[in-house]
């Protein structure tokens, strides 16, 4: 902590006080899109980037050139270049842990190996060494080399993990499923719930199953609960099939063929009954949210190969250059953070969707909840002093025209004003037509109209024009200047993909160092678990209930009285 400089209070800079004379003159003068973008002919020009695959649009934003130079300024004076050199380097910017943030480095290329030396290890070197590990075993998986108890080969994963073990994996599965060519099923498995993993094993057979626990450290709760739920229905079944006799050896043997590890506790990992050698290890400098490029995406490279998967690190690293490289006034990632701090910090929006038209993407959101809100949920700043400022953006999302008929009825007509980030893609791997129609361009102009609605509106006179009573018309008036980001890319690649999370990590970093935000730890979560271990004794221990508080006293109660 002694190496790390205090953090810098937001409200006290200059550039704070100017944004918010700014802020107070434009509402003022009353912000209006439809204006600003009949007055200004090159508007969209200037505020549009190309990104290696992704093409950005922020013209549809609450913001003016003035705007942007003083949010510029305020990333300037909080030092969001330093910090952000400072974490690229190794540097122990996770004050509460004392760690390094390297998730940039799980993407570097092996070419790197040598120039980034941090606590005195090779970090590119570690990387590539649990990389090559990881791509020699799920080439053996794919191949079919690697088989299971019975001699057959592996057809279905189940990867257990919770949180950013979980999380990341599932999203980039599901997002990446038309690059799947090893006709090898994943299954993720979370929580804890019992309806949770009867329903991932339906229909398995485990003589074809692979089992992944993803653990780091392979003492959380509901990850361990779930592997042995996991490893129980692998020997009952396969006992029942008749494929192992039931003996201690052969369950041992049922156990080294059918379960791997993700995690860098090797002895509770054999201890479990897993071969060491199947154990892929991953470092204290990377976060849970931040894992799924590391050994935690093994699953991805069992069903999509090694090839996908370095194209997947090709995009993360790409970002992770542009926004080290790249001008802040330029820099589409550092601009995008500061337009939610613009939006969380002076407009009072506290709530910010991510809207994704594209069915594959419809785990994204879930995603950006964990990585987003996890990191800057926080009111004490990364030296223990209270936050100065609100904090932390509430993401939320769903994909594409479901959520038309859904909650867009809020974000076009609600009190509520919701900083939307709209994301498509201009090929679909699946094209098809309805008669003339090409149905990707059908829902791509649903994609336009929604954001060309929700900044230009509909006024009074435009509703009263097309015949409608006049009691009516205030219902179907819209306000306009609902602020969305446009993000279009070619199509929904690896590389795409890998640009898209690296963004939002970055964007996530940027809003974090203004608001003085250890980003990257979760104590959050703690509270819950410990607690968690103390109440689950009470369902049947009446010393345990006794020490509850009145509330929890009653819930267990009913509970008693109604469990079967």
């Amino acid at each position: 902590m002694s190496d790390i400089p205090a953090p810098i209070d937001p409200t006290k800079t200059d550039a704070w006080a100017a944004l918010q004379k700014h802020y107070d003159e434009l509402n003022a003068e009353g912000i209006s899109l439809k204006k600003w973008f009949a007055d200004d002919p090159t508007r969209v020009d200037r505020y549009s980037f190309d990104v290696n695959d992704l093409h950005f649009d922020l013209s549809k934003n609450l913001v003016d050139d003035k705007a942007l130079e003083l949010l510029v300024q305020l990333a300037r004076e909080v030092k969001v270049e330093e910090r952000r050199d400072a974490m690229y380097k190794g540097v122990h910017i996770n004050t509460t842990e004392d760690r390094a943030v390297l998730h940039t480095a799980l993407r570097r290329p092996a070419s790197e190996k040598g120039t980034l030396i941090v606590d005195g290890q090779d970090v590119v070197a570690d990387v590539h060494e649990v990389l090559d590990r990881m791509y020699a075993f799920a080439e053996r998986v794919r191949s079919g080399e690697w088989k299971g108890v019975t001699g057959k080969r592996i057809e279905h994963v189940m990867s257990i993990g919770i949180g950013g073990s979980d999380l990341g994996p599932v999203m980039i599965y599901e997002a990446l499923k038309p690059y799947a060519d090893a006709g090898i099923d994943c299954r993720y498995t979370s929580n804890i719930d019992p309806n949770d993993m009867a329903e991932k094993v339906k229909g398995l057979d485990p003589e074809t199953t692979l089992v992944i626990i993803v653990s780091k450290t392979f003492t959380t709760l509901e990850t361990l609960t779930n592997a042995r739920e996991a490893k129980t229905w692998l020997l009952d079944t396969l006992q029942k099939q008749g494929a192992i006799d039931g003996s201690d050896e052969s369950k041992a043997e049922a156990i080294r063929k059918h379960f791997v590890a993700v995690s860098t506790n090797l002895k509770l990992v054999e201890e479990f009954g897993i071969d060491p050698e199947n154990a892929f290890g991953f470092w204290s400098w990377v976060g849970g949210r931040y894992s799924v490029d590391s050994a935690v995406g093994l699953s991805l490279i069992i069903a999509f190969g090694p090839k996908r998967f370095e194209e997947l690190l090709s995009g993360f690293h790409d970002m992770d250059v542009y926004f080290q490289d790249t001008p802040l006034e330029k820099n589409v990632v550092a601009l995008m953070g500061m337009i939610n701090v613009w939006y969380n910090n002076f407009f009072g929006f506290d709530t910010h969707a991510v809207l994704p038209y594209d069915q594959y993407l419809h785990r994204f959101p879930a995603y950006l909840q964990q990585l987003t809100m996890e990191s800057n949920g926080k009111s004490t700043r990364w030296d223990g002093t209270p936050v100065t400022c609100a904090t932390g953006e509430i993401f939320w999302g769903e994909p594409g025209t479901n959520g038309q008929h859904a909650f867009y009825q809020l974000i076009h007509q609600g009190t509520h004003k919701v900083p939307a980030d709209f994301i498509a893609f201009v090929n679909t791997p699946n094209p098809t037509k309805d008669g003339d129609q090409d149905v990707h361009e059908l829902f791509l102009g649903n994609f336009l109209a929604q954001t060309k609605a929700l900044a230009f509106g509909k006024t009074a006179d435009e509703v009263r024009a097309e015949g409608t009573a006049e009691w009516m018309v205030p219902a179907r008036v819209f306000e306009g200047n609902r602020p969305t980001t446009s993000i279009l890319g070619e199509a929904l690649t690896p590389h795409a993909l890998g640009e898209l999370i690296a963004l939002y990590e970055h964007i996530t970093f940027v809003e974090g160092t203004v608001w003085g935000l250890d980003s990257y730890d979760q104590w959050g979560v703690e509270l819950g678990k410990q607690l968690a271990k103390q109440i689950t004794p009470a369902f049947h221990d009446d010393a345990a209930l006794a020490e509850q508080d009145a509330s929890t006293k009653a819930l267990i109660a009913y509970y008693r009285a109604h469990r079967e």
